[in-house]
């Protein structure tokens, strides 16, 4: 705390909050921060911005087939995207008939991306999952036919086939092959070939067009709180987004942010959040094909243990996995901390324990003086609200409105529903009217579903605490409130190591229950006298998983206060949570509806009135 009072100023701009309470308990939050109106009128600004003033600085680093780092400069970026963007012109595209991108990260869907801003064509990128993970490719289906899109692009598009195949007869679009491409389908366009002319004069009379009312993108939700919907991003969401983001990190403007990145770019966290801040400010983006999952986290730690990140963005998820190795490697560890600003988490709350741990990891880094933060928003605004630009003194803790932005805090079922107003908030959801009207309240406020509460009522500049979604409590037969955020912290942090996630049960029925999906490696390590490949359903009944389960059951117990504070049943879930059934997406987020409907036979084995051994109940 010392360093970064030291740095306040420098690094991050201390927190101003302007509160207004209204006569029925509503509170409007606004950053006591002037908001800078004269930003950028489009991201394409920025990189002509960055192609001139900085030519050869890198931009984007992706690892090829052999390992080694292909690198591209701004101005390479710049000439590749007005290449591409001329033959995009030639394509008979618009809002109506947008860019459509199925595959991950990759260099070029990042040169796709921005060619069509560039020349005022949404782009809409997928997630890879609906593609290759799915059998009947329904949400893909869904998806191309609200799109229409007039481009359609995949990587390696020898592993899209068969979703192309579904998706044949939904579209009239050109569909580009990327260059890791073993074939080309008939019909298809090499990427390649995109590149071979330019009409800069073309372009660049497009791009002068574009005006902070352009649509940039098409995102679609997450699919967390309901069915997906295409949400507009507009130039302004982005671009007044990046300009709040400056000015609570004025550090950003001196020193070029370096970031090694997974976050998927179907999801406004790497897609705007993350790929704009680098771009904004002239840094550099090393692609990261790693994941939080078992068998690609290695790639992660390959490229941590190169590359040395000044900002480090990701989910509790991949924290959790990536704690112990970061423990046990001091290579690994020292070159990740070494000139890290701050550490970042969204997408779902970090438990108290990791929290700590990455802090005690950090502290034993010499000279080491980064942050543990992060925000809150989503999809609808672009995708920032709140920033963290402080350090708080705990986890969970999502700063206050960023400058420019408006929070409305309603009293709703006792607790501080959040509602959002400001230029990143969109104006509505693609060719859905009714949805749209009713995302918006009668002031104009997003309604986001959210709840907050402050740290300190008196001290609104310390920050708000995510409180949960309204629409995931519930209440006991008892009629008491549980409030499902809150509950599955606690319970990660009780129950660790062994729960990685939790899904939180008890509507209508008297107690509460755990549906744990849990860390095998963790759970491993706690049963040394089993083979290493012992069978999933082994390791989670061994005695010393369910003991330590049964531990953390009994710590709520004696430090809750009533009985939606802890839970009175648990069950281990051999099965990891499914992206085709939409339980978890991209980011590691865990939709607890869906799992509560898809696995309702275990939920119903937790409450059985002789549960079997799988359950393990709380005794006192």
């Amino acid at each position: 705390m010392e360093v970064q009072a030291q740095n306040s100023g420098r690094i991050y701009t201390i927190p101003r909050v302007e509160q207004e309470i209204r006569e029925d308990g509503t509170q409007c939050l606004r950053s006591g921060i002037p908001f800078d109106e004269n930003y950028a009128r489009c991201v394409g600004d920025w990189l002509e911005h960055w192609a001139k003033a900085t030519p050869e600085q890198l931009f984007l680093a992706q690892r090829d087939a052999s390992g080694e780092w292909q690198k591209l400069s701004y101005s390479q970026v710049r000439e590749r995207v007005i290449a591409l963007a001329t033959w995009l012109l030639k394509q008979n595209l618009s809002a109506e008939r947008p860019v459509v991108i199925l595959s991950d990260n990759s260099i070029e869907h990042a040169l796709l991306m921005l060619a069509a801003m560039h020349i005022g064509v949404p782009s809409c990128a997928i997630s890879q999952g609906y593609s290759l993970l799915s059998q009947d490719h329904a949400k893909l289906k869904e998806n191309i036919k609200l799109m229409n899109p007039g481009v359609i692009y995949a990587d390696p598009i020898d592993h899209f086939v068969p979703a192309l195949k579904h998706i044949a007869d939904l579209h009239e679009a050109v569909v580009l092959a990327g260059s890791n491409s073993a074939v080309l389908p008939k019909g298809a366009i090499r990427f390649a070939d995109t590149l071979a002319t330019t009409d800069e004069p073309a372009v660049m009379t497009a791009f002068a067009q574009v005006t902070p009312d352009t649509i940039a993108k098409f995102l679609f939700t997450s699919g967390s709180t309901g069915v997906p919907k295409a949400v507009i991003n507009t130039q302004r969401m982005l671009c007044s987004n990046q300009q709040a983001k400056a000015q609570a990190w004025p550090f950003l403007k001196e020193e070029k942010p370096i970031l090694v990145d997974w976050l998927p770019w179907s999801h406004t966290f790497g897609s705007n959040h993350n790929f704009n801040m680098v771009l904004s400010h002239g840094g550099s983006l090393y692609l990261d094909e790693g994941k939080p999952v078992p068998g690609l986290l290695a790639k992660t730690v390959k490229n941590l243990r190169e590359i040395s990140p000044t900002v480090y963005f990701s989910v509790p998820r991949a924290y959790d996995m990536l704690i112990p190795l970061l423990r046990e490697d001091p290579v690994l560890r020292e070159n990740f901390f070494r000139h890290l600003r701050y550490i970042f988490y969204a997408g779902a709350a970090l438990p108290q324990h990791l929290w700590t741990a990455m802090q005690e990891l950090a502290a034993s880094v010499p000279s080491c003086e980064t942050m543990l933060v992060s925000s809150w928003g989503s999809t609808e605004t672009a995708p920032m609200a709140t920033d963290c630009h402080f350090q708080a003194e705990r986890s969970g803790v999502v700063g206050v409105p960023v400058p420019g932005t408006t929070l409305k805090l309603v009293p709703n079922a006792g607790k501080l529903e959040v509602r959002v107003k400001g230029p990143n908030v969109f104006p509505g959801y693609w060719k859905n009217p009714e949805a749209t009207k009713q995302a918006f309240d009668e002031e104009g406020f997003y309604m986001i579903g959210d709840a907050m509460k402050f740290v300190d009522p008196q001290k609104p500049e310390l920050g708000l605490l995510f409180d949960g979604r309204v629409s995931e409590d519930f209440k006991l037969l008892t009629g008491t409130w549980v409030h499902v955020g809150a509950m599955r912290v606690a319970g990660i942090d009780a129950l660790k190591p062994v729960a990685q996630d939790i899904v939180v049960t008890g509507h209508d029925r008297s107690t509460v229950g755990f549906l744990v999906f849990p860390n095998l490696p963790e759970c491993r390590r706690l049963c040394p006298d089993l083979a290493a490949d012992a069978r999933v359903e082994a390791v989670l009944a061994h005695p010393a998983v369910r003991a330590c389960v049964a531990q953390g059951l009994r710590s709520m117990r004696v430090n809750g206060s009533g009985s939606s504070m802890f839970a009175s049943n648990a069950l281990l879930m051999a099965e990891p949570p499914s992206v085709e059934a939409g339980e978890i997406t991209d980011k590691g987020y865990i939709n607890q509806r869906l799992v509560l409907n898809r696995r309702a036979h275990l939920v119903d084995a937790l409450y059985a009135a002789q549960p079997d051994q799988t359950v393990i109940q709380l005794t006192v």
